[in-house]
Parts: C-alpha cells; sequence; structure tokens
C-alpha cells in the first residue's frame, strides 16, 4: 500500500472541497456548507499529523508477525483500519466535489456522513497514538504488556471516557466487507430495539408492534443508533447480554438457519450421566487412569451434547445410544431417516467441538449450521459439547465437563459412528480456549491427548492486558471491550450469581416473546436502504446528538497527558462505561489463560491450527499463541484471514468470504484426520 499516495490524495481531497464550499460563503447550501468546511479542515489536520505516525508503525510492524508467510498483528490491524477510513473519506470527498452542484445533492446528508468519519478518524488516531505506546513500553515482538499494568489501566481508563458512538451509526461496521454491513446493521438494530424494551412485561404481540414501532427510528437516525449501542455495551448487566444472544436459539431463528444449512441422517441431543469412567493411561495402556464427572460448585451432574452425523452409521441408532438421548429431542429411528438411508461402518476419525459464546451463552444449536457442513465435507461424526455457562457455572465447571466429554466420547466411540483412531477438538472464541485446556487437562492426567487442535479465534488470554488489536474494542460491534470484560469476569467468577427468571413469566412465554420481537427486529435489516430515499432534512433534523460529540471533548475524564500530543484530545462520552477488570488470581491460572501457562504444561500438546481475522480484537492472542508455541519447538500454524469480524464461523453463509475462511478451518482439521501417525483408539 503506498501510503504517500493516499496521504496525498486526502489532503488534495480535502483543499478540493474546501475551496469549492468556502467560495462565495453560504452561496449554496448554507449551514450544512460551513459544516462539511469545518469537517474537511479537521481531517486535514488529522491527516498531517498521522503520516509520520503511519510511517512509524509500517518501519517495524512485521516483527510482530508470526513469520514472513504471516502477515498480521494487531499493530498491522489498526493502520489497516485508518487505511479503509481514509479512502472512504476521499471516496465520499470526491463524491461531494463532483456532485455539489447537481439538482439532487443532500447536502446535509453528506455532511452528517463526513461529520461520522471525521469523528471515527478522530478516535482512531487517539488508539494510534496508544498502540504507540504499547510499541515503545513492550518487548521486541511482544503484543501484550504483561509486565506493564499501568498500560493495561490507561487503556482501560481511556476505554471508559473515549466516544463510541460514531463506530456504531453511519460509520458502522466500515472496515468489515461491504457483505456483512447489512448483517451488522441488522445486529445493532436488534439490540439497542431489544435493550430499549429489556426487563419489560409485554405480549409477545404487544413486543413485536413494540420492535417494529421503534427499529424504524433507528434505521432513519444512525447517530441516535449510534449512541444507544453505546450506552448499551458500556453498562447494562450480564443477564441481558445472555438474553440477547441467546435469541439465536430460539425455534423462528433456528430453523430459518436450518432451511440454508445441509440436510444430516444424525442429529441426536444426548445427556451423559456423571459416572465415573476410566482409561488406558498413554504411557502405558495396560494401566488405567480414573476420570471423574464435573464436581465444580454444585457436584456431580450429567453432561449435555450434540451428536452430527453427515451420514448414519453403525451404533448411532443402537439402543445403548438411544438411552442418552434427551426428552427434548426426538430420539433418531430408523423411520425418521430418508428412505432407502444406508447405514454405514463407523468411521476412523471423531471430531469433538466446543463452541463460543464467550462462555456465557450460546449452545451447538447456534453453531449446527456450519457443523453439518463440516460433517458433510469431511464425512466424519461430530460431538458438540452443552458445556454450562457462565456467570452460573463459572471456571472450572464448563472445562470440567468438556473434559469429561472428551473422554466418555474416547471411550464410547463406537456408539458415535467412529473407531477414534483419529481425534480431533476444535472450537471457536471461548471453545478455542477449552480445545487448548482439555488437551492440557489430557496430558495432566496421563490419559490420550487428540490427535490435534483447530482453535479459531480463540481467547488465549482472560484478562483485559493492553494489545494493539485489542484496541479494536473500542469500536467493534460484535466484541466491545464492556463485553469483553463482562465474559472473562463471568468465567472468572467475579459475577457469579443465581439468575431467578422475571416473576409472572415462564420458559415457553418468554421464548415466543423473544421470537415475536426478533420478527419485528428482522425485518429492519432489509430496511437499510430506506435512509437513501428519505429527504435530506428528515435524516438532518432527527439527531443533534452526533453534532455535539463534534464540539465536546472533555479533558477532565481523559487520559494523562503524556497519552496524546500537545493539542489533541480524543472525542469523550457524555457517559462514562464501567469496566471491572478481571484482577483476581484465577485469569493467570494456566487452564483459564493458556498463554500464561508454563512450558512444561504445554510442552507434549498435539498440533495446534490456529485460524484467526486480521479485524478481530483477539488477533494477538493467536499471534502471541503460535508464537510460544513455536518458540518451545511444539507442531503449530497460523492463519489470518482478511476482512472478516470475530465469530466468522457463525457468519459462514453470509458471504463468499466467510465460506472461504471456515473451509480453511475443514482443511486444518482434515489435516488432522491425514496426518502420518500411528493410529490409537480407546474404544470398547
Amino acid at each position: 500500500m503506498d501510503w504517500g499516495a493516499v496521504f496525498t490524495s486526502l489532503e488534495a481531497v480535502c483543499k478540493e472541497n474546501i475551496t469549492a464550499l468556502s467560495s462565495p460563503p453560504d452561496l449554496l447550501y448554507g449551514d450544512a456548507s460551513r459544516r462539511l468546511v469545518t469537517c474537511m479542515r479537521k481531517i486535514q489536520d488529522h491527516g498531517q499529523a498521522l503520516k509520520p505516525v503511519v510511517s512509524s508503525f509500517t518501519a517495524v510492524y512485521h516483527h510482530y508477525d508470526f513469520d514472513s508467510d504471516t502477515p498480521g498483528n494487531g499493530y498491522r490491524t489498526l493502520v489497516k483500519v485508518l487505511r479503509s477510513c481514509l479512502l472512504h473519506i476521499i471516496q465520499k470527498g470526491h463524491y461531494i466535489a463532483s456532485n455539489y452542484n447537481g439538482a439532487f445533492f443532500r447536502a446535509d446528508h453528506n455532511a452528517s456522513e463526513m461529520e461520522a468519519y471525521c469523528s471515527a478518524l478522530c478516535q482512531l488516531r487517539a488508539l494510534l497514538y496508544l498502540a504507540q505506546h504499547l510499541l515503545h513500553n513492550n518487548d521486541h515482538g511482544q503484543l501484550y504488556s504483561l509486565q506493564d499494568g499501568e498500560l493495561s489501566k490507561r487503556f482501560v481508563r481511556e476505554y471508559t471516557s473515549m466516544h463510541k458512538a460514531c463506530f456504531y451509526g453511519r460509520c458502522l461496521g466500515f472496515q468489515f466487507l461491504p457483505t456483512l454491513r447489512p448483517f451488522l446493521q441488522t445486529v445493532v438494530i436488534s439490540m439497542v430495539t431489544f435493550g430499549e424494551r429489556y426487563g419489560k412485561q409485554q405480549s409477545g404481540f404487544g413486543m413485536a408492534a413494540f420492535s417494529l414501532l421503534t427499529s424504524g427510528k433507528y434505521v432513519i437516525d444512525p447517530e441516535l443508533r449510534g449512541a444507544e449501542f453505546e450506552r448499551i455495551t458500556q453498562n447494562l448487566d450480564m443477564q441481558f447480554w445472555k438474553s440477547f444472544w441467546n435469541l439465536t436459539e430460539s425455534e423462528l431463528l433456528s430453523g430459518l438457519v436450518s432451511l440454508a444449512s445441509n440436510l444430516v441422517q444424525v442429529n441426536l441431543t444426548l445427556t451423559i450421566p456423571p459416572e465415573p469412567l476410566s482409561l488406558p493411561l498413554a504411557s502405558d495402556p495396560k494401566l488405567f487412569a480414573p476420570v471423574s464427572p464435573p464436581l465444580a460448585h454444585w457436584g456431580p451432574g450429567p453432561v449435555h451434547m450434540r451428536l452430527i452425523s453427515y451420514e448414519l452409521r453403525e451404533g448411532q441408532d443402537s439402543e445403548e445410544l438411544l438411552d442418552f438421548t434427551r426428552t427434548n429431542a426426538p430420539p433418531i429411528s430408523v423411520s425418521l431417516l430418508p428412505f432407502g438411508a444406508q447405514k454405514h461402518p463407523p468411521s476412523p476419525w471423531l471430531l469433538v467441538h466446543f463452541h463460543g459464546g464467550g462462555f456465557v451463552a450460546q449452545t451447538s444449536k447456534s453453531h449446527e449450521n456450519y457443523l453439518k457442513s463440516w460433517s458433510k465435507d469431511l464425512n466424519v461424526p461430530i460431538v458438540s459439547v452443552d458445556y454450562s455457562l457462565a456467570p452460573e457455572a463459572p471456571f472450572p465447571r464448563a472445562l470440567e465437563e468438556c473434559f469429561y466429554a472428551y473422554c466418555w466420547a474416547l471411550k464410547n466411540c463406537r456408539l458415535l459412528g467412529s473407531t477414534a483412531e483419529r481425534v480431533c477438538l476444535a472450537g471457536d472464541s471461548a471453545g478455542g480456549n477449552l480445545c487448548i485446556t482439555v488437551s492440557m487437562r489430557a496430558m495432566a492426567c496421563g490419559v490420550r491427548v487428540p490427535d490435534g487442535i483447530m482453535a479459531a479465534y480463540p481467547a488465549t488470554l482472560l484478562t483485559t492486558d493492553a494489545s494493539p488489536s485489542r484496541l479494536l474494542t473500542l469500536i467493534d460491534p460484535l466484541l466491545p471491550l464492556g463485553v469483553l470484560s463482562k465474559c472473562l469476569n463471568a468465567y472468572a467468577g467475579v459475577d457469579c450469581q443465581t439468575v431467578q427468571p422475571t416473576e409472572g413469566t415462564t420458559t415457553l412465554s418468554s421464548l415466543g416473546r423473544d421470537t415475536a420481537l426478533l420478527i419485528g427486529d428482522l425485518t429492519m435489516g432489509a430496511s437499510n436502504w430506506i435512509q437513501s430515499f428519505l429527504p435530506a432534512e428528515v435524516v438532518g433534523s432527527l439527531s443533534c446528538s452526533h453534532q455535539r460529540s463534534l464540539n465536546t471533548s472533555s479533558s477532565s475524564s481523559g487520559g494523562t497527558p503524556r497519552d496524546y500530543p500537545e493539542g489533541f484530545e480524543p472525542l469523550r462520552s457524555e457517559r462514562l462505561a464501567v469496566i471491572q477488570t478481571p484482577s483476581y488470581p484465577i485469569v493467570k491460572n494456566p487452564f483459564v489463560s493458556p498463554l500464561l501457562a508454563p512450558e512444561d504444561l504445554l510442552r507434549g500438546l498435539p498440533p495446534v491450527h490456529l485460524v484467526a481475522s486480521a479485524l478481530d480484537a483477539l488477533l494477538d492472542d493467536s499471534v502471541m499463541f503460535a508464537k510460544k508455541l513455536r518458540d518451545m519447538g511444539q507442531p503449530v500454524t497460523l492463519r489470518v484471514v482478511e476482512d472478516l469480524p470475530h465469530g466468522f464461523l457463525s457468519l459462514s453463509g453470509l458471504a463468499k468470504e466467510t465460506q472461504v475462511a471456515s473451509d480453511i478451518c475443514v482443511e486444518r482439521i482434515r489435516e488432522v484426520f491425514q496426518q502420518q501417525s500411528s493410529p490409537s483408539s480407546t474404544c470398547k
């Protein structure tokens, strides 16, 4: 990327617009012209200040890559995001300069659009200054300030007060693929609508009507949408997040997703009773190691899982397996299978999957879409574990349940349609963390470790320690720092609590209410084109909060003078975020944060294949963990995909690029199954 050309184009387009809209004064569009001129001058100043900053990063950021063939780290990402912002400004500037004399030119709309990106540019400039502090204070090649708590505290302090709404309004998702932006708008509009009525007692039809009425204003008024999303992500409680993301478990949404997913012959939900197991020792198969059922927090309890298989295999329709089926799902039987379905021999492979969701939300049901595709593409049975969720079940409950499920699957693999000669663990986000820690637990217990791990965008450091990629939590609509910190605290037990159902409602009525609400919310996702047909006066008159943000900055709640150059201050929010940093010792437990694990707990891990996204706030988790394993001599690969958000596996049906990223994960799993090593099995 020729950064010289970018800054030259930016300077030229700023001058062109300033000249065109300033002379003669107030002749064309009055206040809108003055707003645009003021905005372009601010952009011009930002560009001039950022040119040397960008040069300081491009000169060194390659030193922080995993290797020369895998360019990717938080410093690169921040520069990449800045480039996306500048290119959009240049494109919009050219449009204004070429069309401001046109009869259909919407001056107020274009002024609001440019002001939004001016705000975003200001905040990105602040993030790059903070990243410079990381660059100068961290050891060479290190992306995290693990030894400098003050840097991390300054990052959190800045997050609590910095203005973020501009990234959730007109600029929403500008750094991602254009094909994903309607989806992101749907998520944000659904969330702010859900938050507006959260906790209110209404019927399903009443909530749907309320959703339809209120969602429209967030389509029409992007600034209002951004401000409301900022409020929600900063200060609402964990139960809100669980309730919202668990909407993906509703019959309506899962049914819609199923229409586009692959058909499989086996989709079974199982409940495994908490009975002690014994597995052969990896060092001496004649000896056995005991495996206790999950015990943490409330004693022995069952473990739930889902079996997915594209083909019916021997053992999957056995009475012994059907005894484990849950009552809330129909047991598989020959009559439920397609006519003429053939029973195939057991597969030599078995995939054990742990879903993502920040340790606090979702189940295997939300991940069925891509798991069905994987089962077809790999022709392998998949067991996906529905582990207990925080904050009701903090660490180590989920780890205990996942480890127990892994051991049970090894011991009973023939019931699952596999001989388990090759076993791979796969997971995304929180599930990627569990893949690594379950393997560590297997080594510690002396039982068979899996033959490989595929972890997509895993969380390997469950602290709020600063890194360049984690600065993206200021702008990420799917993983803001307020949400990330709540998830980390919940898993660490800081927010441990027993959540009681709302008085007067039942699980069924709540599901009906949420489903009705979702109908209204989803309709708004297809309505983003409405805004382009609205008169400029309507769009411009509906909100003044964004303009106040442009003209307001508060240094009293901001960083210290050394955070930013003299004369610069980022925009400040009208409300402070509440961030409870997980400072408890448990977050440094190696089975919580495997990046902090001593080498003796990691040595002996199977090949680890990491698939990360360049625009993910957890990118540096993958880069640093891959470096750590490589430096130990452990087999590890890292692939960094471009332009996709955290959680891209759940978006595999939305764009070609997300499907390509999912296919990369499949190929990594295939490598585990096809690697050359002596086969083993612990099946009965």
